[in-house]
């Protein structure tokens, strides 16, 4: 009797580190998530804002991104 008793605590403990460790990752993936489509917002603005101020520039710009070599 105590020993079953004992055993489900124990299990309850390593399922209760488990779902934290889970929810850790998760967090730091979501986290990472998050900062990547920020960095990729910031820059499709400051594309848009060099497209209208200066257009070739911007070409230049998204031809480097792309690795085109593009004779000048």
């Amino acid at each position: 009797m105590i020993r079953a008793i004992l055993g489900y605590a124990v299990l309850a403990i390593v399922g209760i580190i488990a779902i934290k460790l889970l929810f850790a990752t998760l967090g730091i993936v979501w986290q990472l998530v998050w900062a990547v489509l920020w960095f990729a917002f910031l820059g499709f603005i400051f594309y848009l804002i060099l497209k209208v101020i200066s257009p070739r520039t911007a070409n230049k710009v998204r031809d480097a991104v792309r690795g085109e070599n593009r004779p000048a």
